[in-house]
């Protein structure tokens, strides 16, 4: 049975006083932008005039694909677990970016297609040595879907016990782009071709056998367009993963703050699911993957950086950090004009 939520709107009473504090800060009205629009939501989800952010995590969900025998990616499939090693290993892409801001990283074997020996900072909720080839079947079943939302709802129930309230979520997986595209066309109706785009790095003539493959496996597909279909047909243990991990982030009122086009296409799928949960995301970055920008427009979500970035992992999400911080450092460290004795000047 598929695991439900209770993820509540936050409480707007406090709106009013939040707002109040923002605007009695020394410094003309609105001019910090951005942070004071940050630092109101993040008052907001923790019901609070202070806010505070502790022990970010990133979680990255990892999992094969079975579209990936189709050509769809430049990279071959072995490249899932030689990452994971590199992330085990403190070197991959996401790691620098982990140690410079503070974030821990919980890395999640959620459907990789090799053995892995029992590694101790390697989360083993493997479903299935990735999923089937969509070009011809269902990714999945249904009971490894409500499996996979049931464990990406675990992992983060365990961060915030560890006593996190802010985290983001990254995906290692190749194919998983082509998987997202599938789920943009299906949940948007954005067109397909304006969905896919070079992944890890295809070329011109990549990018258009990754199209074909996937407007086949389009037109092959007669099932519903409803959210939990397409997340079963198309998706990723590790999308699915991450669709309830935000679910579950957003009950337990954490901030989110969400990464690039596969992150995107995830949260996308849980607002379907749960409208309430685009109130406790910030959207990191607009990365350069085809369809992102789109795929935000959509959402109606304002990116904090544009700095052409198409590595997943959380990298973007973990890059803008900082912004958020800055933001709750503005409301708690900020003095008042009265604290100032600064002449109110707006």
């Amino acid at each position: 049975m598929m695991m439900t939520f209770d993820i509540q709107q936050p409480d707007n009473s406090i709106a009013k006083r939040l707002e109040d504090k923002i605007n009695d800060l020394a410094k003309p009205k609105g001019s910090l932008g951005t942070l004071e629009e940050l630092a109101f939501q993040t008052g907001l989800i923790q019901q609070t005039l202070t806010p505070a952010l502790r022990k970010p995590v990133n979680v990255i969900y990892a999992a094969d694909h079975g579209i990936a025998d189709e050509g769809v990616s430049k990279s071959p499939k072995e490249v899932t677990r030689q990452v994971i090693h590199n992330f085990l290993n403190g070197g991959a892409g996401v790691c620098f970016l982990a140690r410079q801001h503070g974030f821990k990283l919980k890395i999640v074997d959620s459907g990789v297609d090799f053995d892995f020996p029992p590694l101790p900072e390697l989360i083993n909720r493997k479903i299935r040595k990735g999923t089937r080839n969509f070009r011809y079947e269902a990714a999945m079943t249904q009971e490894e879907m409500e499996q996979a939302v049931r464990s990406g709802a675990e992992v983060v129930e365990e961060c915030y016990r560890n006593g996190s309230n802010v985290i983001s979520f990254g995906e290692m997986g190749i194919g998983n782009t082509a998987a997202s595209s599938m789920w943009m066309t299906c949940l948007t109706n954005i067109p397909l071709i304006e969905c896919v785009g070079a992944g890890s790095g295809l070329d011109s003539e990549g990018v258009r056998h990754k199209y074909t493959v996937l407007k086949e496996a389009l037109d092959h597909y007669q099932g519903s367009r409803e959210v939990l279909p397409v997340m079963q047909y198309f998706g990723g243990y590790e999308m699915v993963m991450a669709v309830g991990g935000m679910l579950k982030a957003a009950e337990l009122k954490m901030v989110i703050l969400i990464d690039g086009f596969i992150m995107t296409n995830c949260i996308l799928a849980a607002s379907l699911l749960y409208p309430e949960v685009l109130s406790y995301c910030i959207f990191g970055h607009c990365g350069d993957e085809a369809g992102h920008k789109r795929l935000l427009d959509s959402l109606g979500a304002r990116p904090l950086l544009h700095l052409g970035l198409r590595l997943g992992e959380g990298s973007g999400a973990i890059c803008a950090y900082p912004i958020v911080e800055s933001a709750v450092r503005m409301i708690n460290e900020m003095h008042t004009f009265s604290q100032a004795t600064v002449t109110k000047y707006f």
